[in-house]
């Protein structure tokens, strides 16, 4: 299989994109433990991954809280079950691991999902940024936690105002 990619020039730094044409399979970070660069079997297409740059430069700019992109991560079962829980957390939310655990049925294994979430190959659209300790506190990021304090700040600048029932 054929593997295409681009980087995309945001606020955070040059994102990698790659996939296969169809699916976005990765997100890479410029900097932290996920910096990721390009291999140098991929071949660069900046035209194959139009609306991935378009929705997340929506995203940065504060203009866009859903991806409605193609993905395929590649992950064990267990990942992919902690992967798609991280799709529900909403826009400008965050949840705790111990959440995640037992929303996958597993709720002793608040580790386990730590070690998913940061193994997740396309940050941001999976927002692996929204999970937090138990205590609130802000722990390890695959971008660093910088980039992680940045992109909760982002969301909760643009998170839609809504009124309390009282």
């Amino acid at each position: 299989m054929t593997i295409y990619y681009s980087y995309l020039a945001s606020p955070i730094g040059d994102l990698l994109l790659a996939g296969d044409g169809v699916n976005l399979h990765l997100l890479g970070f410029p900097e932290g433990k996920m910096r990721t660069r390009h291999q140098e079997i991929w071949r660069p297409d900046d035209t194959i991954f139009t609306e991935a740059r378009n929705q997340l430069s929506a995203y940065f700019a504060g203009e866009l809280q859903d991806f409605d992109l193609p993905l395929s991560p590649q992950g064990t079962e267990f990942q992919m079950s902690v992967w798609k829980a991280l799709t529900t957390i909403p826009y400008g939310s965050t949840r705790s691991y111990g959440e995640i655990a037992g929303q996958v049925g597993k709720p002793k294994a608040s580790r386990a999902v730590g070690a998913a979430n940061g193994q997740n190959p396309i940050p941001i659209i999976i927002p692996c940024h929204r999970v937090i300790g138990s205590t609130g506190k802000l722990t390890g990021f695959g971008g660093g936690l910088p980039i992680k304090v940045a992109l909760l700040n982002l969301e909760q600048r643009h998170r839609p105002f809504q009124l309390s029932a009282s």
